[in-house]
């Protein structure tokens, strides 16, 4: 989530009252290559605002990979189709998390002191370990989404195309409002000081409205009963990932970073399809 390089915070910081659309802005701004908001005067604490609409922002890149899923269904056979779709994934985000996923596991795979680690993560360059995470997590989610469309129902398949990024980036807000940054400064620094209960309490309740919200739509399509068994246990293991996956920062890195937050949200978009699989399976 570390775009410190890329989207240079221009213009001095200023302290003042932000609307909850700019947040939305900011948040979207951050998550996507479409930037809906000007980085100028913006405060820190808007910055740390804007993590409150993560699911927000996840929720209208999930209705970009599901309309394309079904359009590219509609002209290539599934398994072409879930190749573009997860292509589409990558070119939204413009391969942002997955370079922090890279950087996180080339840092993991040193042995060196944390400094040195760090040092690694803010290197531009890719490793060894980060290429096979990148292939790995990029094949995972290929293969999850093609099991998805075997289930019975589409409905199964088009509603975790929709919610896996609401649950993702939500999933970074506990990983932020828990830790300590590893650094003295950068984004992840004004991100972790500025992301309070309000913020996660906001990002919850939002991912789960959206939910509600989804199952309601198909619930002509889809018994909702079924639905709700199968979507209702991926917030408390995404929690618990984020706390192991903070705990695990701060053993390694003393903190976590924005590369670890979007290790965090790459690995939360796999763990949330995992975990679908296994709940839908049982109630097929």
């Amino acid at each position: 989530m570390d775009r410190k390089k890329n989207m240079p915070l221009e213009g001095p910081l200023v302290t003042r009252h932000s609307s909850p659309v700019t947040r939305f802005l900011l948040a979207f701004h951050f998550l996507t290559i479409i930037p809906l908001k000007e980085m100028r005067d913006v405060s820190e604490k808007e910055i740390g605002g804007a993590s409150a609409f993560f699911p927000v922002a996840g929720a209208v890149q999930g209705a970009l990979f599901s309309i394309s899923a079904a359009l590219f269904l509609k002209i290539f056979p599934v398994e072409l189709a879930n190749g573009l779709v997860v292509l589409v994934i990558v070119i939204t985000t413009g391969g942002l998390h997955l370079d922090g996923l890279a950087d996180t596991f080339d840092a993991i795979a040193s042995r060196g002191t944390r400094e040195k680690k760090l040092a690694i993560m803010k290197d531009s360059t890719v490793g060894p370990f980060g290429v096979i995470a990148i292939v790995l997590v990029i094949l995972l989610k290929y293969l999850s989404l093609n099991a998805l469309f075997s289930h019975p129902s589409l409905v199964t398949y088009y509603s975790s195309l929709f919610l896996m990024p609401v649950f993702s980036r939500w999933a970074m807000v506990p990983a932020i409002f828990h830790c300590k940054s590893a650094r003295q400064d950068g984004l992840g620094k004004i991100f972790i000081e500025n992301t309070g209960i309000k913020e996660l309490v906001i990002a919850t309740l939002s991912a789960l409205i959206v939910l509600s919200a989804a199952l309601v739509v198909s619930n002509g399509m889809l018994n909702s009963s079924f639905q709700l068994s199968a979507f209702a246990p991926v917030l408390p293991v995404l929690y618990i990932f984020c706390i192991i996956a903070v705990w695990f920062s701060n053993k390694n890195f003393g903190g976590m970073t924005g590369d670890t937050f979007g290790a965090v949200a790459e690995m939360s978009e796999l763990l949330f399809l995992m975990t679908v699989i296994i709940c839908s399976q049982k109630f097929i």
